[in-house]
């Protein structure tokens, strides 16, 4: 992943409305949340959704389908790793994490 994806995928990330529709739909699986429903459960007005939502798909994190009348959007789920491989990529200085590392204590503790 080039820096100048990671960027824009993390400046779509940096607002507040965008973040939160981007765990709702990471959540909700490949099914998809339809842009109404989004803008509902975030009490955000329509048009300020779809904007964010805009910003979402500009930076390659979210997709788009019409099911009827309802746009449905999805997390895109390879983006997302990939940005999230390449925040970690120098994790531990590039050694193998330890059992004690930072990184493994934090993910041991989410799932405990």
């Amino acid at each position: 992943m080039h820096a100048e994806v990671v960027i824009r995928a993390l400046s779509a990330l940096a607002q507040e409305h965008r973040l939160a529709a981007f765990r709702l739909l990471v959540q909700a699986g490949e099914e998809g949340i339809a842009a109404g429903v989004l803008a509902e459960k975030l009490e955000v007005p329509a048009s300020s959704m779809s904007f964010h939502l805009a910003q979402l798909a500009n930076a390659g994190l979210v997709s788009q389908r019409r099911e009827s009348r309802s746009i449905i959007y999805s997390a895109d789920y390879s983006a997302m790793n990939g940005l999230m491989d390449y925040l970690t990529e120098n994790c531990c200085g590039g050694i193998p994490c330890g059992e004690d590392a930072a990184c493994n204590t934090e993910a041991k503790r989410r799932t405990a």
